[in-house]
């Protein structure tokens, strides 16, 4: 039985979330599989990825088939890296102490630029939210003049009527005294 390491789709719909699986080739893609052996969420920043390693390794070097997305999964988690070092051993070009210490090297270098671009991202949302915080700010503070403008404003146009308001009634006062002293 030809054996093939693909993804198993799972989550709702717009929310894809993926089972990785080894399955028979003639399986359909949501159908019975013989073992799971990891998870995909591409809905993440960077995608998450959970592998059972060993076994992982275990199929790749039993000859099982990944498609094309599987392929770059596990490689990019390490699995083909680790048949290609063993695969050195097996040949002799290195001990297996120098294979670990290869693939350790590759893998804190991985987690070290993982958590580079996760501090990046994080930076970057810190970055938006002040850079948004100061827009509102600004909003708020050319809000805030406009209204005072318009309370000064008003405040001078009552104050005008008020003076106009005194000064008719000076006027009238005026008016209703000069004829007594006459």
């Amino acid at each position: 039985m030809a054996t093939k390491i693909r993804l198993q789709r799972r989550g709702r719909k717009h929310y894809a979330f993926y089972s990785i699986v080894v399955a028979a080739s003639r399986s359909p893609r949501d159908g019975k599989f013989v073992e799971k052996i990891g998870t995909y969420n591409p809905n993440t920043d960077p995608a998450t990825v959970e592998i059972n390693f060993e076994r992982a390794l275990y199929w790749v070097n039993n000859g099982a088939q990944p498609t094309d997305t599987a392929r770059n999964i596990l490689s990019r988690e390490g699995v083909y890296l680790m048949k290609h070092l063993q695969g050195g051993v097996k040949k002799g070009a290195f001990d297996e102490a120098a294979a670990q210490a290869k693939f350790e090297a590759w893998k804190t270098e991985k987690t070290n630029a993982l958590n580079g671009i996760k501090s990046k991202n994080e930076q970057a949302k810190r970055d938006d939210k002040k850079a948004r915080l100061e827009a509102e700010k600004e909003v708020n503070a050319a809000i805030a003049k406009k209204v005072a403008d318009k309370k000064a404003a008003e405040a001078l146009a009552k104050a005008e009527a008020e003076a106009a308001a005194a000064a008719e009634n000076a006027e009238a006062t005026e008016a209703t005294e000069a004829p007594a002293e006459a």
